[in-house]
């Protein structure tokens, strides 16, 4: 499972550096990269054993709405396999980059069963926002459902 937080650059060529306790997970989950897609200002990456599941569920609800076949179309259809070079760094399409806005200053958040590639700017008003959420009851409430 993915976990923590680290910060990160992105150089001109659109490479990100995996950190070693990602690597790990990443080839234990069926290869040597990422699948990445686009969701919440943010990119989300997937092993590929991982993107496998999310494609078979997304294939088994995307024709019930129009909503959900939206959803497939963009975040499907704008998924990369971006495998990992000898430096272990993957290439972010610029397609990518840009919807995340993603320039020189990033984050790696682990969440689970994926880790999501943040702008520096765009995770700090992420952050700001569940501040902000934290002052609701009921987002508390849920929070507390979880025994924390």
């Amino acid at each position: 499972m993915f976990r923590g937080s680290s910060f990160h650059t992105i150089d001109d060529k659109g490479r990100i550096i995996i950190p070693a306790r990602f690597k790990d997970i990443i080839r234990a989950g069926g290869g040597d990269g990422v699948m990445v897609s686009r969701m919440d200002s943010c990119l989300f990456a997937y092993t590929h054993a991982e993107w496998s599941k999310i494609e078979s569920r997304v294939l088994s609800l995307a024709e019930k709405s129009d909503s959900l076949r939206r959803f497939r179309r963009v975040f499907v259809g704008g998924a990369f396999d971006c495998p990992c070079d000898k430096q272990g760094r993957i290439l972010v399409p610029p397609t990518l980059r840009q919807y995340a806005d993603i320039q020189k200053d990033i984050v790696l958040v682990g969440v689970l069963d994926h880790f999501e590639i943040w702008s520096r700017e765009h995770w700090e008003n992420e952050n700001l926002a569940m501040e902000k959420d934290l002052q609701r009851e009921d987002v508390r409430s849920e929070i507390s459902k979880l025994g924390l």
